[in-house]
């Protein structure tokens, strides 16, 4: 097969979506508006998130302060792909420049770590608060807090950009068809002609360090968590208990599930169709539920909102009369 030098190649293709004749144009409409509409929910609902925990000084805790990031990242998470596909169903284009590829694998592999390391840490906020609560505004202070996020963001950047720079250096063949939504990683360095063996090492070095050591952690949190609600001797606190840990359970079984299950599928049994699918329930589907389980279902969050929007409200009378002035 005829290789062509990386510092030729312009343009990449995007196939999912468009390989198949049938879909046009109907079901790219449909598409177009099913994923339109979760990006706007996506987007609105994590910045409700966010304005809320701002404007109330009662949710200025270690749990919201984490909340809030996870909001944030999980914004640009949506923001790196879900745009892109948008124009290209709109204008049925499959075309990605090389350039753009590797920025949105750069930001792609950034926020997909900093989502991993986020749910691990929540869930270590979840740990200590059950575990031990006497010592838990000592254990969580804000010095803490803000360490573990910016931890979380030098690791995450850190190994993007190596990730990132090894597949760089890949001589990549004349087909240069991705079958995916995205410039997903994985399919990238499948379509080098170069030898790949260094970078899937670091692929999935990275991948079982960083995502299999936080869900290690995120395991043992629970575990330990599990065990010290069944010292609770109220029914009602074993409740609540359970009921705060349930949601953060369910949102990091979906992202783990089928993040490791992408990247861990063997090339024989591995079905485009399937990854794609994966990829859709941890890129865009666990963004949409952020904002319903982690907090609609909260009545702090409630509360917050309420006041939010009743403030929005009272002030845009007062803003729009300044203008007219």
């Amino acid at each position: 097969m005829e290789l062509e030098n990386n510092t030729q190649i312009s343009k990449f293709l995007l196939l999912e979506f468009s390989e198949e004749p049938e879909m046009q144009p109907l079901i790219f409409r449909l598409l177009f508006g099913l994923f339109l509409s979760l990006y706007l929910i996506t987007v609105v609902g994590n910045l409700l998130i966010i304005l809320a925990i701002i404007s109330d000084s009662h949710l200025h805790t270690p749990m919201y302060f984490f909340l809030s990031n996870l909001s944030f990242v999980d914004i640009c998470f949506i923001s790196t792909t879900i745009p892109k596909m948008l124009v290209n169903i709109q204008t049925q284009s499959k075309v990605i420049s090389y350039e753009d590829c590797f920025t949105q694998i750069y930001f792609f592999l950034l926020f997909v770590q900093l989502d991993d390391f986020l749910l691990t840490v929540m869930s270590y906020d979840r740990y200590v608060a059950i575990c031990h609560p006497l010592h838990y505004t000592v254990i969580m202070n804000a010095w803490l807090c803000a360490l573990l996020v910016l931890v979380s963001w030098m690791i995450g950047a850190l190994n993007s950009l190596l990730q990132t720079s090894l597949a760089l250096c890949l001589s990549f063949c004349t087909v240069l068809e991705i079958p995916h939504f995205f410039c997903e990683f994985k399919e990238v360095i499948q379509l080098a002609c170069s030898d790949t063996f260094l970078n899937k090492t670091m692929m999935y070095f990275a991948v079982g360090l960083l995502g299999g050591g936080p869900f290690a952690g995120i395991c043992y949190s629970y575990s330990r968590i599990v065990s010290s609600i069944h010292r609770i001797s109220s029914a009602q606190g074993k409740y609540k208990a359970f009921s705060t840990c349930a949601s953060h359970v369910s949102v990091v079984s979906l992202f783990y599930c089928t993040a490791l299950g992408v990247y861990f599928t063997p090339a024989v049994t591995h079905n485009s169709h399937s990854s794609v699918t994966a990829s859709v329930m941890y890129t865009v589907v666990t963004p949409v539920l952020n904002p319903f389980i982690y907090s609609l279902r909260n009545k702090d969050i409630k509360r917050a909102l309420r006041k939010f929007l009743r403030m929005a409200t009272i002030l845009e009378p007062i803003v729009l009369r300044q203008k007219k002035c």
